[in-house]
């Protein structure tokens, strides 16, 4: 492993909380909650190392892996009038046996 996998990218404060937007509370998620998995939205471009720093940083928790997906928005009809749901990046946090991050709470 080089030295530069195992750096951590210099995220500051303000970006940490611009990369994580809100947690997603869905059934999914729910049910992932208990293998200590934590579903964020997050910025279009936040890289997977940006990620783990700051939940690493904001919840003070061990981040094993992340795992993100784009979610494509979907065609909707509103009174009749064509619009579009906005696009947007998903992001599945793995933490380290032991650790937990309650998101009811806030930061």
């Amino acid at each position: 492993m080089s030295k530069q996998d195992t750096a951590r990218p210099a995220v500051s404060n303000e970006r940490m909380h611009e990369i994580l937007r809100l947690p997603l509370i869905t059934e999914k998620s729910t049910a992932i909650s208990e293998h200590n998995q934590v579903v964020f939205r997050v910025a279009m471009d936040a890289t997977k190392p940006e990620i783990k720093a700051a939940v690493e940083k904001l919840f003070d928790v061990k981040v094993t892996a992340v795992n993100t997906l784009r979610q494509k928005g979907k065609n909707v009809r509103f009174r009749g009038r064509r619009g579009r749901r906005p696009d947007y990046k998903k992001a599945v946090v793995s933490l380290a046996e032991g650790q937990s991050i309650d998101i009811t709470s806030g930061i």
